[in-house]
């Protein structure tokens, strides 16, 4: 009898974590409820009536695949909040248009930020800020900037329901090339916090699981990943049924 090259009993490979490429096109982009607002608001640009917008929603829900999309459209340039200095003047200015990411994780200059605002107004310019939290909620010092932000138009992306969890989960793993069975999405839908990051979590775990055991996702591959990522007391009730 020959020996099964792939089977659990394998010994486990040398797995080199390299990072996965996204695929973040526009038609890549998974439309849902959730973030139907969000997409509606890039696809509508240049035609912004406010030229500088806030989209906020949790981590992992498509604000950097949006803000990509946007970029290729517009020509923007792109600064992380926590990164924000002088040289976004110039590059507004520029291209005359411009995104400010994840500003909730902070903004390293606010003076230029307030400056940036004020040239969408002036001169026309389009600013995408994205963030985890409305930007009111923001711990800002600068009181006109404050002000301002609160002032901002917000565009929320929810927390997915069940069925766009599964569409999720199914775009997470075709990312990665791996093709899983309905019965297994379903599983760990089922498992899981209802959250792009959870969704997030899990993938990466299959990933790393099928690449180490030389395996396909299959239900008790996803049965493994579960265990590792909700801890020891839920392990019994993440493997129920497999």
């Amino acid at each position: 009898m020959t020996s099964d090259p792939i089977s659990s009993a394998a010994p486990e490979q040398l797995v080199l974590d390299l990072p996965h490429r996204q695929a973040l096109e526009r038609e890549d982009f998974l439309v849902t409820p959730a973030n139907a607002a969000a997409v509606e608001l890039i696809d509508g640009w240049p035609g912004w009536a406010t030229r500088a917008v806030v989209v906020v929603g949790p981590q992992g829900s498509g604000k950097s695949h949006l803000t990509h999309v946007w970029r290729m459209r517009s020509g923007a340039p792109s600064c992380p909040g926590t990164a924000l200095d002088e040289t976004a003047i110039g590059q507004i200015e520029s291209a005359r248009a411009l995104a400010v990411e994840d500003i909730d994780r902070g903004i390293a200059d606010e003076r230029v930020f307030f400056h940036l605002l004020n040239l969408t107004r002036q001169e026309g310019y389009s600013l995408l800020a994205t963030a985890r939290c409305p930007p009111g909620d923001l711990d800002v010092a600068l009181p006109d900037l404050r002000s301002r932000l609160r002032a901002l138009p917000v565009v929320h992306i929810a927390e997915p329901g069940e069925d766009v969890l599964k569409a999720v989960l199914v775009k997470l793993f075709a990312d990665r090339q791996l093709v899983v069975e309905p019965h297994v999405i379903a599983h760990l839908a089922l498992h899981i916090d209802r959250s792009f990051a959870a969704a997030e979590e899990i993938v990466a775990t299959c990933d790393r699981l099928a690449l180490t055991r030389q395996r396909r996702v299959t239900r008790p591959l996803a049965a493994e990943a579960l265990a590792s990522v909700v801890g020891p007391e839920n392990e019994k009730g993440a493997t129920k049924g497999v």
